[in-house]
């Protein structure tokens, strides 16, 4: 392991950070939150202080020696640690008394799940507010892909770029849209930060420009966090449409925006994920429009309470514009299992992935094939390509770990007594950056109630789907640390 580079890389990122919260600081001015600008203050000495021990450490780093395991550790320390800076702002203010707590709402902003431990969120003040929307939308495209939009160009070598992206970037590999990945980390973020001016714009027709700047954030990076006790529930129809296409154009995957600007709209259409994800959500959608109707009420409301819902958890957004924990249990399921699917690999979405989905079935069928006709040679491809081994066989191992975690955190959050529906969902909304879950989780509720234990379970949860699992294991891995 390259410690000093490991070191100098978390220092780079802990000045990011600092960077970011100098808005939320001058808010705080504006607004004269007096206690939220001392804990500023006071958050961003501790930040620059622990980043010039971490540069101190990294003296003498020998640069190109950057492998794989480096670039899962950086992955991983680096969330862990931005979590817990992150949550300085709310502990210190006194916003949120309990450090863990605050420690949970911080790793839930970075995530993008949206999982909150308040109950009171409009008692926190504008800067907090912000400062908590803004998790999202750094979360979101990621911290780190931000670092390398950063950095000069072949700076590092582009094995360094390479590791880190692959680190970070949600899905079962990582594509590049220009030779160059620093490159494509820009092209990334400037199609991000595109999007989410033009949905604050629209939104600032129907709402305080400060309520469409937040709620814009969240959706950018497919977080969830409102500003009202209310969500979204308390804002007018057309706030509530434009809030649901924006959540389904955040889980799409980026490349595709990219194409677009290419003039390659035919490679766009014919890209099979793409299809999967729109198919299921329009289908997800009018599924519960007919499950959850009743007579009397108008077709549009039901249209608007259904896509909007859907299009919250496929994307993994989680934000809620109605108490889904009284629909039908058809309409529940579907919830659930949009929980899991997710969004697009390569979007700001969380979830399993539509195209993991997708490969898990065609390698099933692939495998039945085989059995029945061993002689013969089945492929699995993706939009007309075969898809390598080496990505099956990550794709295979990453659902053991998915599995393995589920179980395990399923167990040890049934130690708090809860029923079952609250253990397994709160569970599943975590692990898949969703947020809002059913029953002691659902969108009304709050994961104020665990216990120090379960709270420190679902933030494994949440920073393990995050980053696809594999860079939080790495740190418990004794390998990753080895000198050699």
């Amino acid at each position: 392991m390259n410690f000093k580079s490991l070191s100098r890389f978390t220092s780079l990122i802990l000045v990011v950070e600092a960077a970011f919260m100098l808005p939320a600081l001058l808010l705080s001015l504006i607004c004269r939150e007096s206690r939220s600008t001392g804990a500023y203050l006071i958050s961003l000495g501790i930040i620059l202080l622990l980043a010039g021990l971490l540069v101190l450490l990294s003296r003498g780093e020998k640069a190109g020696e950057f492998y794989e395991k480096e670039g899962l550790a950086c992955a991983g320390i680096s969330w862990i640690i931005m979590g817990l800076t992150g949550a300085l702002p709310f502990w210190i203010s006194g916003a949120i008394p309990a450090y863990i707590d605050a420690f949970f709402e911080s790793v839930s902003g970075f995530t993008t799940t949206g999982a909150s431990i308040l109950s009171e969120v409009e008692g926190l003040g504008k800067s907090l507010l912000y400062w908590r929307s803004f998790t999202h939308w750094l979360g979101g495209m990621g911290v780190l892909v931000f670092l390398l939009a950063l950095l000069p160009q072949g700076s590092r070598g582009s094995g360094f770029t390479l590791h880190i992206l692959k680190a970070e970037s949600p899905g079962p590999d990582v594509g590049k849209l220009v030779p160059q990945l620093s490159h494509t980390a820009r092209i990334l973020y400037l199609i991000y930060i595109g999007l989410t001016a033009l949905d604050i714009l629209l939104l600032s027709f129907g709402m305080p420009l400060f309520d469409a700047v937040c709620i814009a954030l969240g959706t950018a990076g497919t977080g969830g966090f409102a500003v009202t006790n209310a969500g979204l529930g308390g804002y007018s129809p057309y706030v509530q449409w434009i809030t649901t296409l924006f959540m389904f154009l955040f889980g799409v995957n980026f490349s595709c925006y990219y194409l677009l600007i290419r003039k390659r709209p035919g490679s766009v259409f014919k890209d099979g994920e793409l299809r999967f994800y729109f198919l299921t959500l329009l289908g997800a959608g009018l599924f519960i429009a007919l499950n959850i109707y009743q007579p009397g009420q108008g077709a549009e409301e039901t249209l608007r309470a259904s896509f909007f819902q859907a299009a919250s958890i496929m994307s993994t957004t989680g934000f809620a514009t109605t108490d889904f924990n009284l629909w039908p249990s058809f309409a529940k399921g579907i919830l659930i299992f949009l929980t899991i699917l997710g969004a697009s690999a390569g979007s700001t979405g969380g979830g399993m992935k539509c195209i993991r989905f997708q490969l898990i079935l065609k390698d099933l069928h692939s495998n039945l094939r085989r059995m029945i006709r061993p002689g013969r040679i089945y492929l699995v491809r993706s939009n007309g390509k075969p898809v390598n081994d080496g990505v099956l066989s990550n794709l295979r191992t990453y659902l053991s770990a998915y599995v393995v975690i589920a179980l395990v955190s399923f167990l040890l959050l049934t130690l708090d007594g809860k029923d079952l529906s609250t253990s397994v969902t709160a569970m599943l909304a975590c692990f898949n950056n969703v947020g809002p879950g059913l029953e002691g989780v659902g969108p009304m509720a709050n994961y104020g109630s665990f216990s120090v234990l379960s709270k420190l379970v679902l933030i494994f949860d949440m920073l393990a789907g995050r980053l696809e699992i594999f860079p939080i294991i790495a740190l418990l891995s004794r390998t990753t640390w080895d000198h050699r």
